[in-house]
């Protein structure tokens, strides 16, 4: 009799640990990826050869033969930083200047299309395909040097952002001259940018 109730006692334990038995699940937060640093800055947006970001990376200028130009008088110069070798700026009024920097990098900077529609990008255009490139830019020929011209402005009206600039590959690498601002200033200010443009020539910057 008592081996008998020693048996129920120990099967009544047994049977109350399974009812009070819970099954837990636990949630793992999703790994984060890595917060990315910041853009180096005053690149005026080119990307790293191929088109890829240059968020993060070092960015070589080009170290190559120089160009020189003459900007207009109504353009103040602003000093020249290690990614910039020209730097104006465009009284706009209202607190929105123009902005011109002349920038050189190694090699094709990722061709023409690439460079294209970086610019296209910035003001918020959809990138063109490699067929319709040649219609969507100007080319012309001065002092040697041969120049791509865009043209990229954003909808929203006179105020909304708008570029114009300028591929010029010399020696081995490229060299970008871009005006971006509001629409209405650019678009007044552009008959002066394309006669900068004529001025470039191949020589050392003063």
């Amino acid at each position: 009799m008592r081996l008998h109730r020693s048996f129920l006692f120990t099967a009544a334990l047994a049977l109350g640990a399974c009812r009070e038995a819970r099954v837990e699940s636990y949630r793992v937060p999703k790994e984060q990826d890595p917060a990315l640093p910041a853009a180096a800055a005053d690149s005026g947006g080119a990307p790293s050869p191929g088109g890829a970001s240059m968020a993060g990376t070092a960015v070589a200028t080009d170290s190559g033969p120089a160009l020189a130009w003459s900007a207009p008088a109504s353009w103040r110069a602003k000093p020249a930083t290690a990614m910039r070798k020209g730097s104006y700026a465009i009284p706009g009024g209202g607190g929105k200047d123009g902005d011109v920097s002349v920038t050189a990098f190694p090699g094709d900077v990722g061709g023409e299309l690439a460079n294209v529609n970086r610019w296209r990008g910035q003001v918020g255009l959809p990138p063109l395909a490699a067929g319709d490139l040649d219609a969507a830019v100007e080319r012309f020929a001065r002092n040697g040097l041969s120049f791509t011209i865009v043209d990229a402005a954003a909808g929203g009206g006179p105020e909304a952002q708008r570029i114009l600039g300028a591929i010029v590959p010399f020696g081995d690498g490229t060299w970008f001259f871009k005006l971006a601002g509001p629409g209405r200033l650019v678009s007044r200010e552009k008959p002066s940018f394309l006669k900068f443009l004529g001025t470039v020539t191949p020589g050392a910057q003063p």
